[in-house]
Order: C-alpha cells, then structure tokens, then sequence
C-alpha cells in the first residue's frame, strides 16, 4: 500500500477499513454469501500491502486481509480497493493486483494458490458505477476470452507426439524433434531425420547455427565426429555450413566435445562451452541467450576474448 493515499477520499477511506473490527463488519455485509459462507470472519487479518511491484505501487491504494476458510482447505485474502472516479481498467488493474497477492504467496512457500476476492469501494459522483466490472469483458471478444481463462491452457507436450507426426510439421518440425530428444537419444539415431528436415529448406542460416550450437552443449552421441562430417557431408549445397565437422574442428570445439562425451575429461568440456559461446556471439546472438544455452555466467561471457 502506499504511504500515503492519493486523495482525501482514499485516506478516510483506508482509514476506516484498515481497522480490523471495522473490516469485518463491512465484509459480513458486502461480500458475497457464497464467499461470506466459507469465511471465518473471526480470523481477519490485515495483511502488508508491500508486495506490488514498484511500477505499480502509485496505482493503488488497496487494503488485503487475509482469512480462514471454513470446510474447506487452503487460502483466502480479500482485497477491498477505494475509487472516487469510474475507470474501464479497474478489473484489469484489481485482477493484477489480485495476483500480485498470490505470487507473494506462493514466494512464501505455499505450493497451491490462495482465493483472492478483489471488492471495489465506489463514491464517484457518476451513479451508478458506468462501467462492468468483469475484467473479460474488456477484450474485444468476450466470450472468446471467458473460455480462454477459464478451462485449461493450450499444452504442446512435446514428449507425447509420435514422431512421425512431428515430421509433418514444416518450419517447426526440426526444433520439436530435437528438443523431444535431446536428453535421451544418440544424436546417430536421429540422423536421417535431422538430414531429412533440413533438405526440405525450412531452416534458415542462423536457425542451424543455433541447431548445431544446441546440439553441441546439449545433445550426446558416442561417435561425435562421423555425426557431425555426415551431417554436414548431407546438407543442402547451398548451406554454407555444408562442412560442419571441418567448422567445428577449426574452432577446436569438437575435439573438446569428444572428450567430454566420451573421457568425461571436465576441462576440455568447459573450453569446449567456451569456444560454443565465442562462435554463438559472434554469429549475431545475444549474450543473454548465450547464457540460457551454455549455463555460463554473464561475467563468463563477458570476458570471452573479442565478442563484442
């Protein structure tokens, strides 16, 4: 909450309601029965106000209690904002906040996420409220967005489409098959379809450096040399990348990856991660992806030898 409200109307306001008794009453009148039914009005407990982000925090002036619920398991807050002027955003801005509420809950270790029952205090001088207060219906398509949020969320699990499906997928077909595989399968096993997809011209120039970038610091083969010369002994002509095993020998990355795969030699596999990161920056990728892929430091990457 801010340390001060923005009018006079939001400092009487909070005021009053940050007085628990005070609280109660009002929640025993104005929260819905069905809510009010499962609330142990006796537990009311106001709650810090200082979990919003910064970018946030002149936007509100909200009041959060806490609750018990009877007969049922887990969580409830109630989050009671002030509002002397009506706005079209405020149930985007009360579901924000609303779940600014159960990240700080689920931070504090709690593995399910909390009920929170956002209420809005009008007394504009506009009467009654002009505007709805059920956030969907700020979309263009209200119906659409209603069962957007509520029924479960569109899944790719990759993991679970055969793959001779996954072979039809054009332009996304190389990326879910590997990324279906990386951790378990020989690279070997999966040459002729890796070949496959990539003489189909769907990949660009940079999509298979960053391929063969991922393959090198996340896939395993135990015979790394012939999968990379026959990879590259079968792309496309056009490919400039068309020698890959000679490109990865140049860097020295290969003899460094073989060691690793094959040794479990730790130092050549860290200079090998090194020299990944070196060619993936200067081939135009951002350091921060660098790092999400090769697992190195931002410090690391910064003191690669003449990437910038």
């Amino acid at each position: 909450m801010k340390t001060a409200a923005s009018t006079p109307h939001d400092a009487v306001f909070k005021q009053f309601l940050m007085h628990t008794e005070t609280a109660r009453d009002f929640l025993d009148i104005h929260l819905p029965q069905e809510i009010k039914g499962i609330c142990d009005l006796t537990t009311l407990t106001l709650e810090s106000g200082n979990f919003v982000e910064e970018s946030l925090q002149e936007q509100y002036s909200d009041i959060l209690y806490s609750v018990s619920m009877q007969g049922h398991p887990g969580y409830l807050h109630i989050l009671i904002e002030h509002q002397s002027t009506p706005s079209k955003k405020m149930p985007f801005r009360m579901i924000r906040y609303a779940i600014a509420a159960m990240h700080r809950h689920l931070e504090a270790g709690f593995e399910q996420l909390p009920l929170v029952v956002p209420i809005l205090f009008y007394q504009g001088k506009t009467s009654p409220y002009p505007y709805s207060m059920c956030w969907t219906d700020m979309f263009s398509s209200p119906e659409l967005a209603r069962r957007l949020y509520s029924e479960p969320f569109p899944l790719v699990d990759v993991t679970t489409i055969p793959d001779d499906e996954i072979m039809q997928h054009r332009r996304v077909a190389i990326l879910e098959l590997l990324q279906k595989h990386i951790r378990q399968r020989d690279l070997m096993k999966m040459l002729e379809d890796l070949v496959t997809l990539l003489s189909a011209e769907y990949t660009t120039e940079s999509q298979l450096i960053t391929l063969v970038n991922y393959m090198l610091l996340r896939g395993h083969t135990d015979q790394p040399k012939i999968f990379y010369r026959e990879l590259g002994r079968r792309l496309p002509k056009e490919k400039t990348m068309g020698t890959v095993a000679e490109w990865l020998e140049e860097q020295g990355m290969l003899k460094g990856i073989q060691q690793g795969m094959q040794q479990g030699i730790q130092q050549g596999e860290s200079n090998a991660t090194h020299r990944v990161a070196a060619r993936m920056l200067k081939n135009g990728m951002s350091p921060e992806l660098v790092a999400e892929m090769t697992d190195l430091t931002r410090e690391e990457i910064e003191n690669i030898p003449g990437w910038r």
